[in-house]
């Protein structure tokens, strides 16, 4: 992906991440927990230009959970409800590698899956240590059961092992290669425009790219991806305010992409749009 892509119009591919494993309603009562409220939100965004959406699982208290049985019931509520590209994450904080695979294992498996790429500081006292092997054993799985990895960049390094993959075990990962780039604070790369390029730059060839940045530096991070031929993330999980202060819906996270998107002369990718540019 490149300038190139922007300057062709080729449709851009909007990824609504709708709730993550960590904050719940105490910090924002527009962010869904339960399956029903995951599909309502999805819906919402589908209709307002997302053709991919990006799940968590959460228990009936909000914990978050990793069982195949949660995944399943929040899976088929929102395929019932949309036509969206499924996406399940596979992140996970403190949490043992055998559960790190049950997202996989639903009954028809997701269409995608988040692979995160290396070690990440989480608080201050907990590391999520994706390993390699744990890297390639993800891998395995969705490469046998046909699911398409994003593999989740989180800072230079993570590149490094985007590479490192490729030369390793080709055989895990089939072209396009689907990679999210991710900006903020912590271990994720420093959100600057120079190191956004650099990182472009250095994608393996061919590669596709999901821009996501955290908080306020999520709308020029989007327009960015969008101007750079790349795709772009927005949700709740990554940025709960619309604009200081003010509290933002799902939906209107995805309208503003979506409309950021034909203002830069790029049309919208549909689901179906989105499954042939990944491949899927």
């Amino acid at each position: 992906m490149s300038y190139e892509a922007y300057q062709r119009g080729d449709p851009v591919i909007i990824t609504a991440a709708l709730t993550g494993g960590v904050h719940g309603k105490e910090a924002s009562p527009h962010l869904p927990e339960t399956p029903e409220e995951v599909a309502a939100a999805a819906e919402a965004c589908e209709d307002a230009g997302a053709s991919v959406v990006h799940l968590h699982a959460r228990k009936e208290n909000g914990e978050r959970d990793f069982s195949r049985e949660r995944f399943q019931e929040l899976t088929e509520a929102v395929r019932e409800r949309t036509d969206l590209v499924v996406q399940h994450s596979t992140g996970g904080t403190g949490a043992p590698d055998d559960l790190r695979h049950e997202p996989l294992r639903t009954d028809p498996a997701p269409d995608m899956a988040s692979l995160d790429m290396g070690p990440l500081n989480r608080y201050q006292h907990l590391t999520s240590e994706n390993t390699r092997a744990l890297v390639e054993a993800l891998g395995e799985e969705m490469r046998e059961r046909g699911i398409k990895p994003e593999m989740e960049v989180f800072n230079g390094g993570h590149l490094n092992e985007v590479h490192g993959l490729l030369e390793r075990r080709p055989d895990l990962l089939d072209e396009p290669y689907h990679t999210t780039l991710i900006f903020g604070g912590g271990t994720t790369a420093m959100p600057t425009p120079r190191n956004f390029l650099n990182l472009v730059d250095h994608l393996p060839e061919g590669a596709t790219f999901n821009t996501l940045a955290f908080g306020p530096h999520q709308l020029p991070f989007a327009a960015m991806g969008i101007v750079f031929g790349g795709h772009v993330r927005v949700g709740l999980e990554d940025n709960r305010y619309f604009r200081q202060g003010e509290l933002a819906t799902n939906e209107q996270l995805v309208e503003r992409a979506a409309t950021l998107a034909r203002t830069l002369e790029r049309p919208v990718a549909s689901p179906d749009e989105a499954r042939e540019i990944l491949g899927l």
